[in-house]
């Protein structure tokens, strides 16, 4: 592809994400949003994160790895704990990374 292709199609992309989001915008600025739609919409963050966290913890080589050798999972499984309990994300985010630096530190390779 020729450098203008390149540009063309960045500029085609941006331009088509830019009118798809301005109108999600503009009409729901316009009409009023079913209840039903924004009890759903409400979902949209923690299933997104999910689907972000989730392979990383149990695929963290490309394959399946559900096991006690698996350090993310664990420190993934102590902080969802550490999250359920105290609602603190700071504290959250301290204690995986903890965990996993104290797992990979004395049981590491």
């Amino acid at each position: 592809m020729s450098a203008l292709s390149i540009w063309l199609l960045f500029i085609a992309i941006g331009l088509g994400t830019f009118t798809l989001r301005f109108l999600f915008i503009y009409l729901f600025g316009k009409i009023e949003m079913p209840k039903w739609l924004s009890r759903a919409l409400r979902f949209v963050p923690a299933a997104a994160l999910a689907a972000l966290i989730l392979p990383a913890l149990t695929h963290p080589a490309g394959q399946l790895d559900i096991s006690l050798n698996n350090f993310r999972l664990l420190a993934g499984l102590g902080g969802a704990v550490v999250a359920w309990r105290t609602r603190n994300v700071f504290l959250t985010i301290l204690v995986g990374m903890a965990i996993l630096w104290t797992l990979e530190t004395m049981f590491g390779i």
